[in-house]
């Protein structure tokens, strides 16, 4: 292992601290393959896949859990885009998105915050924590 190599699986060890996870071979490898490639938007069943092909030994089932985990400490920003389809954003600012169907295809909309006019008042004792805009597109119809 070189030494830019350790260095990330450091960082990768030390955010996954800092969020209250303990820093399982599991967690690190998946925390890596996460954060790794930037701001980025992917399933489960993509992490797995991504996990597999790096030789990462760990179950679908433990790739959820992670995920969650690491959604509950704040690592990640869950998408729920097409009824099951679950999407977990490493980008965890406020900030909306693009979804292309039948692409199965998430990206961030750049540029200045969306506003949303009349949104209604929340139950008492409530408020609004977040609202997540999801702009769907599809390749246009020919006229």
């Amino acid at each position: 292992m070189d030494l830019s190599c350790r260095k990330e699986n450091v960082a990768v060890d030390k955010r996954v601290r800092e969020a209250g996870l303990r820093p399982t071979r599991q967690r690190i490898a998946l925390a890596d393959l996460l954060f790794a490639k930037g701001d980025r938007h992917l399933s489960a069943e993509e992490l797995h896949e991504e996990a597999v092909a790096a030789g990462v030994p760990v179950s679908l089932a433990t790739v959820y859990n992670a995920l969650h985990q690491f959604t509950q400490a704040g690592l990640l920003r869950i998408l729920a885009v097409e009824g099951a389809k679950t999407y977990f954003d490493t980008n965890t600012s406020d900030h909306h998105h693009f979804y292309v169907e039948g692409e199965n295809r998430i990206f961030d909309i750049a540029g200045g915050p969306v506003t949303v006019a009349n949104l209604p008042a929340p139950p008492e004792g409530m408020e609004i924590a977040n609202v997540d805009i999801v702009v769907r597109l599809r390749p246009k119809r020919p006229e």
